[in-house]
């Protein structure tokens, strides 16, 4: 079975976050003029009577709105909505209330779905690439190291492993169509817009994504993620960026993060590079396969420090070493 936290997190996600089934809701005449709403406002609803089947009068800004809402709404319940669109009809998105919507009706075929996903052996240990052309495509040119970051970002960004929080900074109008459409839920054969949000409205996860899922459950396990792709021609490259806790017994936590690089360089060798972040300052430790790299990177590690500390980065620690020999 699946981790119990790893499931509930992944569920409570779900029903606490704008990737609801969009509701139509519909003002009383008398009220549809004096009701002023915007697109991306959050506002609360009391929900008052049930007026026919899955109709209820929701209290909306000291007005009455008809909407659609599932079975288990009850009079008195209090719901969290954001306005979607305001014509050619007032639309809403679900995003929480006094009564979850975690009835086994509602969230069950979803709990199947991904308890059935995370009882799968993980395909792959990182984020699949969804297209294996370099980052850097000049072979005869050597990259340019902020441009080099900005495509690394865009790589784990378009990913698909964030397409929901995407989701809602696009019903919020802060991320464009074709922003979301870069992302691999879009790039199937025959999608031509953004996938809905939620995942209830089917019952299987298509070939292509269920790779994706399980690094989304994973992520939410480990709290890290792992990309591998080609940096630049020929070049492999294995990166992790994940969060890890810096709380000693009696001290407050404290989110640190951490990333770390895996590359076979042509002079250098293996190296592999750990830096973490405390919000403040870094500290990295960078491994060489033999003692000439070892070397050549002690020399070099006060100018990567001077250069860090020109960028207002502060460096706690900088530790070369040679990686152990393991045994063949």
């Amino acid at each position: 079975m699946p981790p119990a936290d790893l499931l509930t997190a992944t569920l409570n996600r779900i029903a606490l976050t704008d990737n609801k089934p969009l509701i139509a809701g519909t003002p009383d005449q008398k009220n549809s003029a004096a009701l002023k709403l915007e697109i991306g406002q959050q506002v609360q609803g009391t929900v008052q009577a049930k007026v026919a089947p899955d109709v209820f009068q929701v209290r909306v800004a000291d007005h009455t709105i008809q909407m659609q809402l599932p079975a288990s709404v009850r009079s008195g319940d209090l719901i969290a909505l954001r306005v979607v669109a305001l014509q050619p009809r007032l639309t809403f998105s679900l995003a929480a209330s006094s009564n979850p919507l975690s009835t086994s009706e509602q969230l069950g075929s979803i709990a199947r779905l991904l308890s059935s996903l995370a009882q799968q052996p993980l395909r792959r240990d990182y984020v699949p690439v969804t297209q294996r052309s370099p980052l850097w495509i000049s072979p005869h040119e050597s990259p340019n190291t902020a441009q080099l970051a900005e495509k690394l970002h865009l790589a784990l960004s378009h990913s698909g492993l964030f397409y929901e929080a995407h989701q809602a900074q696009w019903i919020a109008g802060q991320r464009s169509t074709p922003q979301l459409m870069q992302e691999p839920h879009n790039r199937l054969p025959g999608s031509t817009a953004p996938a809905e949000p939620g995942a209830s409205r089917t019952s299987t996860i298509p070939e292509q994504l269920q790779a994706i899922v399980q690094q989304q459950l994973n992520t939410l396990e480990n709290k890290q993620v792992v990309w591998q792709g080609l940096a630049w021609p020929g070049q492999e490259m294995h990166w992790t960026v994940g969060e890890e806790s810096s709380r000693q017994p009696g001290e407050r936590a404290d989110k640190n993060w951490f990333t770390e690089l895996q590359l076979d360089l042509p002079t250098l060798g293996g190296i592999s590079a750990h830096l973490r972040f405390n919000g403040e300052a870094v500290a990295f430790e960078i491994e060489a396969n033999s003692a000439a790299s070892t070397q050549k990177l002690t020399t070099a590690s006060a100018q990567l420090a001077e250069a860090m500390n020109a960028h207002g980065i502060p460096v706690l620690q900088t530790l070369i070493r040679r990686a152990p020999e393991t045994a063949a």
